[in-house]
């Protein structure tokens, strides 16, 4: 009989301590967004888009967007993507907008190749998601309601070398 404890007590230990190695080894929400970092670009004749990702901490990653047509800055856009508790937040600041303060934006959807944040009670966008195409590629999208009618739009862009 006490064999048999032990064998249980034993097999019960080993099992839980397996459990708890795969649940550490699954990626955190902050982790599966890595692939951000970089600068990314798309130049095309209505001017110049980049978008800039750096990781600050475990917990922070900043992003800084630009769109230049010739010598004008027709956009600037401060973004602070944080780790808060079980959220992950996308935080843009547009100067000139929404007295110069953030917009949270909730993660809703993470996968390997894909992050879609989403503010419903926003007016525009509501929807922010960022597509992984490639290693060097990727595709950022805005959509919602704008007007009263669904409006998107997309911003492919490659990762500068």
């Amino acid at each position: 009989m006490k064999k048999t404890i032990l064998t249980l007590a034993f097999t019960i230990t080993l099992m839980s301590c397996k459990n708890s190695a795969e649940k550490t080894s699954e990626p955190s929400k902050f982790e599966k967004v890595a692939w951000l970092e970089g600068t990314w670009e798309n130049n095309s004749p209505e001017g110049n888009l980049s978008e800039t990702w750096t990781k600050e901490n475990d917990s922070v990653f900043k992003g800084q967007t630009y769109f230049i047509k010739g010598k004008d800055t027709l956009h600037n856009e401060s973004i602070m993507l944080t780790q808060k508790g079980e959220d992950l937040v996308y935080s843009p600041t547009v100067k000139g907008q929404n007295n110069d303060k953030a917009i949270d934006f909730k993660l809703t959807v993470s996968t390997t190749n894909q992050l879609s944040f989403e503010n419903k009670a926003h007016d525009y966008p509501q929807k922010i998601v960022y597509t992984k195409v490639t290693n060097d590629s990727i595709v950022a999208e805005i959509s919602g309601i704008q007007q009263g009618k669904a409006s998107s739009e997309k911003y492919p862009m490659k990762k500068k070398q």
